[in-house]
């Protein structure tokens, strides 16, 4: 065997070494490998070693599992109201049947813009300005139901969608712009009258306490003084009525006195005329006295006349 052969059968050898390293595939973590074998479909294979025959099996599509973000350039879109906006969109989709993804459209991000263009431009056909500026909850809601079920024959999975701006007209924007400047305005103006009317009314609650104040002080130092009186006229008439009950006492300890002492009728006779005596006093013109001391008073009367005489 000479060199020449020698040489072909080692370059055979690294030829068919490199072809079998060529057919060693690793599938790394989130892709999978679309395979065909003869132009058909063959299979798809998922993270790990896999082995592809030579000269046969192609792969045909590398796809990637992860949730992938598409941004959109504004899409100019026409209100319920004819005023033209512009609107840019952010898409969140994922890829979950590799197979779909390889042979249901021929550009699956074209497809998605164009299909994400029409529905906006649906719903917002049928929504005013203003619904549109306020409902973007509403809106994203719609787009992602709309999109998931037109992409699901593509193997793709839309998870959200995301309205990133909403661009008006220059001239809706300074209008809406003068519309927020004359809504904080009027807010100002309310909250102002509003601080004048709570300062007005705690005013006159004030002076309301007040004059409630002042009258139950002048009901209290009413009352106070009534009590005061009542308690003074209380105390004069219990004072009267224990000057009456000493003088009765007085009176009836006298005559206890004098029946303990036994008087004689003279005696009585005589203080009954000291009694009258003092009743008359002068000042009475006619004085009624009692039989039982008329003897008395005569003697009394003679008395006084002789002792009248001597001293002529």
């Amino acid at each position: 065997m000479g060199n020449a052969q020698i040489y072909l059968l080692i370059g055979l050898g690294i030829i068919i070494l490199l072809v079998l390293a060529s057919c060693v595939k690793i599938v790394p973590q989130a892709y999978a490998y679309v395979v065909e074998r003869l132009g058909g479909y063959q299979g798809t294979w998922s993270v790990g070693v896999h082995l592809k025959v030579p000269l046969i099996d192609k792969i045909a599509r590398k796809v990637v599992l992860k949730e992938q973000v598409a941004d959109f350039a504004p899409q100019p879109v026409i209100t319920k109201d004819n005023v033209t906006m512009r609107i840019d969109t952010v898409v969140f989709f994922q890829i979950t049947d590799p197979k779909l993804f390889a042979y249901g459209v021929e550009n699956p991000m074209m497809a998605i813009e164009n299909l994400t263009a029409t529905t906006l431009r649906n719903i917002i056909g049928d929504l005013e300005l203003d619904e549109t500026l306020t409902s973007r909850e509403i809106i994203n809601t719609k787009m992602r139901v709309s999109l998931d079920a037109a992409t699901d024959p593509w193997g793709i999975k839309v998870t959200r969608v995301e309205l990133k701006n909403i661009i008006p007209p220059a001239a809706i924007q300074d209008a809406m712009e003068k519309q927020m400047k004359a809504e904080r305005e009027r807010r100002e103006s309310i909250l102002i009258a509003e601080g004048q009317k709570k300062s007005a009314i705690l005013v006159a609650e004030g002076k309301k306490e007040s004059v409630i104040l002042e009258a139950e002080a002048d009901k209290e130092s009413q009352i106070l003084r009534a009590e005061a009186k009542k308690e003074a006229t209380i105390r004069e008439a219990e004072g009267q009525a224990e000057a009456i009950v000493a003088i009765q006492k007085a009176n009836a300890d006298g005559i206890r006195m004098l029946n303990e002492a036994n008087p004689g009728k003279g005696v009585i006779q005589l203080k009954s005329l000291e009694a009258f005596a003092k009743a008359a006093d002068g000042k009475a013109t006619k004085i009624i006295i009692p039989s039982e001391i008329q003897g008395m008073a005569g003697l009394v009367k003679s008395l006084t006349e002789v002792g009248a005489k001597d001293e002529l």
